[in-house]
C-alpha cells in the first residue's frame, strides 16, 4: 500500500511504521492519522508481522503534535467530534492490538505524539526525547487519551503537573517515572527496539494477545481483570501454542509455535 505521510515496511517479523512529515516534525494531521489505522491494521492482519515498530522520521521528532492548522477554528461540536474519531480510530485502536507495538521515541513527543506513544504497549526513547502534553497552553485539554494515559503510567500527581504546566521532561526523568522503559543514544535506538522485539517473537503470539487483552482490562471500567485473565488462561489451552509450548518444554528443546 502507498502512504503519502508515512513508511512502512515488514523485515524479519517486525514491521516498522515510520510518520514521514519531517518538515512538520511529524506533526499529526487527519490524513496521516488515518493512514496510521491502515498500516497498522495491515500489519495486525499480516501473519508475517509479529511485533510492530512505531517511529518518526529524521532526528528532530517522533510526533511534535497535532496540526493545530487543522482545527483552531472548530465549534464545540467538532472539538468533540475529532476526539471521538481519532480516539476510535487510531489511540484505542493501537492500545488494543493484538500484536505487540513498541514506539521507538526519538526526539520530540508532544501533545498527539505522546498520547500515540501511550497508546502503544510500551515505548522506548532516544536520549534527545523530550516529552509533554502543551495542550493547556492553546486553551484546550489533551483529547486523544492523555489526560487518562498519563496518570496510570506515571501517576496521579506527576500526571497533573505536566498537564497543568504544559511542560517537557527529558528522557532521563521519563525513565525515572516510568513513561519509558529504556533510553539510549539515538543511533542505537532502532536496534534497540528491534532486539526487544527479536525476545518477544520467541515466544507464542497467541498468548501474547491473550496477556495484552488481560492487561488492558485492568484499566476498563466495569471490567473484572481478573476474570478477563481466567478466560484468557483458560483459552490458552486450546491452541496450538499451548501443545507446543509445554510438548517442547518436557522434551527440553526449544519451542517453534505455529502461532494458532
Amino acid at each position: 500500500m502507498n502512504y503519502e505521510n508515512i513508511l512502512s515496511k515488514t523485515t524479519n517479523g517486525i514491521t516498522t511504521i515510520t510518520i514521514n512529515r519531517p518538515k512538520k516534525l511529524n506533526a499529526l494531521n487527519k490524513a496521516t492519522i488515518q493512514e496510521l489505522h491502515d498500516a497498522f491494521e495491515a500489519a495486525d492482519n499480516d501473519e508475517h508481522t509479529k511485533v510492530i515498530i512505531i517511529t518518526g522520521s529524521g532526528e528532530k521528532a517522533f510526533v511534535a503534535g497535532a496540526d493545530i492548522s487543522e482545527f483552531a477554528d472548530f465549534s464545540v461540536e467538532e472539538g468533540g467530534k475529532l476526539a471521538a474519531q481519532g480516539q476510535q480510530l487510531l489511540f484505542n485502536f493501537v492500545e488494543n492490538l493484538s500484536t505487540p507495538v513498541i514506539a521507538a521515541v526519538n526526539g520530540f513527543a508532544l501533545g498527539g505524539g505522546l498520547e500515540l506513544a501511550m497508546a502503544c504497549h510500551f515505548r522506548v526513547a532516544s536520549n534527545n526525547a523530550k516529552m509533554g502534553l502543551p495542550e493547556t497552553s492553546l486553551g484546550v485539554i489533551p483529547g486523544y487519551g492523555g489526560t487518562q494515559r498519563l496518570p496510570q503510567l506515571v501517576g496521579k500527581g506527576r500526571a497533573m503537573e505536566m498537564v497543568m504546566t504544559a511542560g517537557m521532561i527529558d528522557a532521563d526523568q521519563a525513565l525515572t517515572y516510568g513513561l519509558v522503559n529504556h533510553v539510549v543514544e539515538q543511533d542505537e535506538l532502532i536496534p534497540l527496539a528491534e532486539k526487544i522485539a527479536s525476545k518477544i517473537m520467541r515466544n507464542s503470539s497467541v498468548a501474547i494477545a491473550e496477556a495484552i487483552k488481560a492487561i488492558n482490562a485492568n484499566y476498563e471500567d466495569g471490567v473484572n481483570g481478573y476474570d478477563v485473565e481466567i478466560e484468557g488462561f483458560g483459552n490458552c489451552f486450546g491452541t496450538e501454542d499451548f501443545v507446543e509450548g509445554t510438548t517442547a518444554f518436557l522434551e527440553k528443546r526449544k519451542a517453534e509455535f505455529p502461532g494458532k
